[in-house]
Formats: C-alpha cells, structure tokens, sequence
C-alpha cells in the first residue's frame, strides 16, 4: 500500500519527497530535544508526574511518525537513486 503512493512518482518527484523527509526529520529532532528537555525540567521542579510523562508521549508519537519514510527509502532503493 505505501509502495503504490511513491511507484507513481516520477525520479525527480521522489527526490523532492526525500527533501521533505530530511527536513522534516531535522525538525522532529528539535521538537524532541525541546520536549524531552521539558520533562526533565518538570521532574526536577516538581517530581513525576502528568507532566513527565505527556511530553514522552508526544517523543513516542514523532519517532512513530518517521516510520513511514520506509516506503520511500524502498522505491528509492528500488530504482538505484543515490542523489
């Protein structure tokens, strides 16, 4: 199902996509430096609790999120794109 979305892409359209998929990783990193260093400012001010865990939560989702790059990577591979 993921492979049929980037089969249809033309070489130069997967470039692009990979584009977006780096930046976006560059900006899902920042987030996560910033939300885990929130969790960790929230236990040492007021121990654990809904606000240690709830900004892990959202960590979670972001790297769940990177998880869909896979198909790229494959149709990238597939076709021998090293750019």
């Amino acid at each position: 199902m993921k492979d049929s979305k980037f089969a249809s892409l033309t070489d130069e359209e997967l470039l692009a996509e990979k584009a977006k998929a780096k930046s976006a990783a560059i900006t899902n990193a920042v987030l996560c430096g910033f939300i885990i260093g929130i969790a960790i400012y929230s236990t040492y001010k007021n121990g654990l609790g809904l606000f240690t865990f709830l900004p892990l939560f959202f960590v979670y989702m972001m790297f769940n999120s990177n998880k869909k790059n896979t198909g790229l990577k494959d149709e990238l591979a597939a076709r021998n794109i090293k750019e």
